[in-house]
């Protein structure tokens, strides 16, 4: 029996004997009534006198706290045991998905001096279409028809923003508006995207397990998805070596891919897509890497998060060739190509 197996094992004996000193039964847990409040969408707790949720993009302390460290280890530890994942001195960090689909990131002492950090990103749900994401004013009417005519012409798309700035969502929105007899496979570190399409196949990446054996990153994942048939190939986000296998996709035949990207604007989402494929290891030449990207990008979206916690679509801009590079060209570009229907 593998040490992870004892583990779970034990904390089950703790969980079948209420009256015990380590029972987590015992325990009050503030985190149960915050995850049943659907006006919350994200949880943070920086140890355990310290809980701030977010709600309607504004982060706010909640007047609630945990016993001890303790009580807060016990909880994180319940946590990502239903995600199927190990939490423990060992294995101190945690990053999974739950059931739900809701994101869970745990940090565990001595990597947090403070007591544990906790952070659960949750979703709505179910995902926004274009028309709601017009409604809730994250972008306007015109931005989404064009969005979806770029879509429909089968133009490679990057959405680029900030953390929680409303990429994933937007990805959603664009993917649910692939014509439905196409075939969509999408590649995730963590299953997040729910594409309202009748033919979606899911990827999701695999951490190694306790003795360190039976890894999948997101670059085998977007090799496989390539033997798949995809009509559309949809990676949730870039940040890695995958870059370069996902450029190769869409340089060969895969038009019509979308993806996302960390960056603060259109230029830095472009370059940052030069190093994560640099970062490949197979020591190309940076001009290659950077006629690559200017092959397999048609357009940048920026979103951004406000200071007020909206999300906005910031701009719209093409990608354009000079030579063997790129350049960003004029919103008006973007139009003329969707209007003709096919990639540039």
């Amino acid at each position: 029996m593998s040490l992870w197996e004892r583990a779970q094992l034990s904390a089950a004996a703790a969980i079948e004997r209420p009256g015990s000193p380590d029972s987590v039964a015992l325990r009050p847990d503030p985190l149960a009534a915050l995850l049943n409040d659907p006006s919350i969408t994200e949880v943070i707790v920086n140890g355990p006198a310290e809980i701030w949720v977010e709600r309607r993009g504004r982060l706010q302390r909640a007047a609630l706290r945990f016993d001890d460290t303790g009580a807060l280890r016990d909880a994180c530890v319940r946590l990502a045991a239903r995600a199927g994942r190990r939490l423990d001195d060992a294995q101190p960090m945690v990053d999974a998905r739950l059931a739900d689909g809701s994101r869970l990131n745990v940090v565990l002492p001595p990597l947090a001096p403070d007591g544990p950090l906790l952070t659960l990103r949750r979703f709505a749900p179910r995902p926004f279409t274009l028309t709601e994401l017009v409604e809730l004013g994250s972008l306007s009417q015109a931005d989404a028809d064009l969005l979806d005519c770029c879509v429909r012409s089968r133009l490679s798309i990057l959405i680029s923003g900030g953390t929680s700035s409303g990429k994933t969502s937007l990805l959603g929105a664009l993917a649910a508006r692939i014509d439905a007899s196409e075939r969509i496979v999408t590649v995730e570190d963590a299953a997040e995207l729910r594409i309202d399409r009748p033919h979606v196949a899911r990827l999701e990446a695999r951490g190694a397990s306790l003795e360190g054996t039976g890894e999948v990153g997101i670059r085998e994942l977007v090799r496989n998805a390539l033997r798949m048939r995809p009509d559309r190939l949809v990676v949730g986000e870039v940040r890695g070596g995958e870059a370069l296998d996902m450029l190769q996709a869409m340089t060969t035949g895969h038009d019509g891919s979308l993806t996302t990207v960390h960056a603060k604007s259109p230029d830095d989402a472009l370059r940052r897509v030069e190093l994560l494929a640099l970062m490949a290891g197979l020591e190309l030449p940076y001009a290659a890497v950077r006629e690559q990207v200017a092959s397999a990008f048609d357009v940048v979206v920026q979103v951004a998060r406000r200071s007020d916690g909206e999300r906005r679509l910031v701009s719209i801009a093409g990608v354009g060739r000079r030579g063997r590079s790129w350049e960003l060209v004029a919103r008006a570009a973007v139009e003329a190509r969707c209007a003709a229907g096919a990639p540039g």
